[in-house]
């Protein structure tokens, strides 16, 4: 017939250009649309994490994002040299007599949880970041394939965010100075609202405060948990959109990692091998934000991310590079252990 005459005609050019090599989107875009099959081939193409730049259109929400983004990289700079204030606090435990050696303790320990501060207050513009992105890459107009692959710019800053708050959480959880700081400052802050109720002006973080930021830092991985809330908050706040519509942008993010990382195609025109990284990272995000967001979560049979294939990629890199992020997917997923959950799957991520 005539519609299958077109049909193979149409598939001819789509393997000649791949023959060629030809990504012309125009092409391609139209044979998607002229064999219905548009998101078929979801996480088939390059995303250039290493220089997409914003078209006009992502510029505003690009620009916004980029602050922030900024700014991350000093959090990071300054969550790296953190090393506590551990030492001084042994001491005023032990000399708690001792005036000169308490106020010791206080002078090392106040700058410190400064810096708590700045990581907390930077994980709520974070927060407002995400939201921003995910208004603009899960909008109806577009299907979530063409989102990522037309909107490059506001895609990498995403996947900057998830690579961003892995990273944060991995030297967070490797730091207990951390927490025995926040600890110590807390105790010590009561026990001068006991002698002193002056004891406000040394305060470097009022009591509201500190409660919101022990909870955060209670939590293994801070930065995750607050990019899973904020997603799912998302979803809530926009019942108008389809649920699918984010968790297909996570799916096809995740496809999109994947496929870069297994195809030398695509492997061969990262710069930089640090790219290699960033997309195993970005990989193991997107997978956790979906398992919080889809109802049934993303171990299950139905699950549009393929996991053995995700987790198969970890496995082939070095131990060492991706052991975090092993631990990630064991530890801090919502639905790994449920009984939908494959035992190949479960067998697959043991230590």
């Amino acid at each position: 017939s005539t519609h299958e005459c077109c049909k193979s005609i149409l598939y001819y050019f789509s393997f000649l250009s791949y023959l060629l090599g030809l990504r012309q989107v125009g092409m391609g875009n139209l044979i998607k649309v002229l064999t219905r099959d548009i998101d078929n081939n979801a996480g088939n193409f390059f995303l250039d994490f290493e220089n997409a730049k914003p078209t006009e259109a992502e510029k505003r929400v690009w620009e916004e994002v980029n602050e922030v983004l900024t700014e991350a990289v000093s959090v990071l700079q300054d969550l790296q040299s953190y090393s506590g204030a551990g030492e001084a606090i042994r001491q005023a435990i032990q000399h708690s007599n001792d005036e000169r050696v308490q106020e010791s303790a206080w002078a090392a320990v106040v700058p410190l949880v400064g810096k708590l501060k700045k990581f907390y207050e930077f994980s709520l513009k974070l927060e407002d970041s995400l939201q921003g992105l995910l208004e603009f890459l899960t909008s109806s107009r577009c299907s979530p394939t063409q989102h990522l692959e037309q909107e490059q710019a506001l895609a990498r800053q995403f996947a900057e965010i998830l690579h961003f708050t892995l990273r944060f959480d991995e030297l967070k959880m490797t730091n207990p100075a951390i927490q025995n700081d926040f600890s110590y400052y807390r105790r010590t802050l009561s026990r001068m609202r006991i002698i002193n109720q002056t004891a406000e002006e040394h305060n470097e973080v009022d009591n509201e405060l500190a409660n919101r930021m022990s909870l955060f830092y209670a939590n293994a991985t801070p930065m995750l948990k607050t990019l899973s809330d904020a997603t799912t908050k998302f979803v809530s706040k926009h019942a108008e959109l389809p649920v699918e519509n984010t968790t297909d942008c996570l799916s096809t993010m995740a496809s999109v990692c994947k496929v870069m990382l297994e195809t030398p195609e695509y492997h061969s025109r990262f710069a930089s091998e640090d790219t290699v990284l960033f997309c195993l990272r970005v990989m193991v995000g997107v997978i956790i934000l979906y398992d919080y967001v889809h109802p049934a979560g993303a171990f299950v049979k139905s699950s549009k991310i393929d996991m053995k294939g995700c987790i198969k990629v970890l496995r082939y890199q070095p131990p060492n590079s991706v052991e975090g992020l092993l631990n990630a997917l064991r530890y801090t997923t919502k639905h790994l252990n449920d009984e939908t959950t494959s035992k190949q799957i479960k067998n697959m991520l043991q230590a």
